[in-house]
């Protein structure tokens, strides 16, 4: 069987963000995982205009070509990382446009995240499991989350403490676990 496909998609798209730097380091700790390729999927190379599809993503009956690119790409992958602000006690609505977007291409697939914030981000996952929930994607218990008082510089230069390094490895552990098993659950339901 192949490796599994885990996409670290960056939520925000605001020039200036800090999410690049976040999903970079990310990045970097997932580079040496052994279960897994992970590759960036940013959202700035995936402009979707606020949802512009006629039925309801859960038909699949995309006719935008943006929007079937985009159902292309999240359908290769066999879960998520997701990189998310917290804004105004949510995520950003550039992720929540994304997600939106499609159905059966997130089902039965697993979902990590790794949040920044005042707070950490921790509302922005809240809001993310509840979402993700309705479209049929496991999430796992751990996450990671960045102050923006203590892992940000001037809380814009990113400077993580290594506390969060443990943390991260155990994410990958149960998400690749997760994604495995859902890897079978998904090929049994196209059986």
């Amino acid at each position: 069987m192949s490796k599994l496909k885990i996409a670290v998609i960056l939520g925000s798209t605001r020039p200036g963000r800090n999410g690049k730097a976040v999903a970079d380091w990310v990045m970097t700790r997932a580079k040496d995982r052994t279960g897994a390729d992970y590759e960036l999927v940013d959202l700035a190379d995936h402009p979707l205009p606020h949802l512009d599809e006629a039925y309801p993503p859960s038909f699949g009956n995309y006719s935008g070509d943006h929007t079937k690119a985009w159902a292309a790409t999240i359908d290769s992958y066999d879960g998520f990382v997701f990189v998310t602000p917290e804004y105004n006690h949510s995520t950003s609505g550039v992720l929540k446009n994304a997600i939106d977007y499609l159905y059966k291409e997130w089902n039965n697939k697993a979902a990590g995240f790794v949040s920044y914030g005042s707070l950490g981000g921790a509302r922005a996952i809240e809001h993310l499991r509840a979402m993700l929930s309705e479209l049929q994607v496991a999430h796992v218990r751990q996450q990671v989350s960045f102050s923006l008082f203590h892992d940000f510089e001037n809380f814009s230069v990113f400077q993580p403490s290594q506390i969060h390094d443990a943390s991260a490895d155990t994410l990958f552990d149960q998400l690749e676990s997760w994604a495995g098993a859902l890897r079978q659950v998904r090929a049994g339901v196209a059986a």
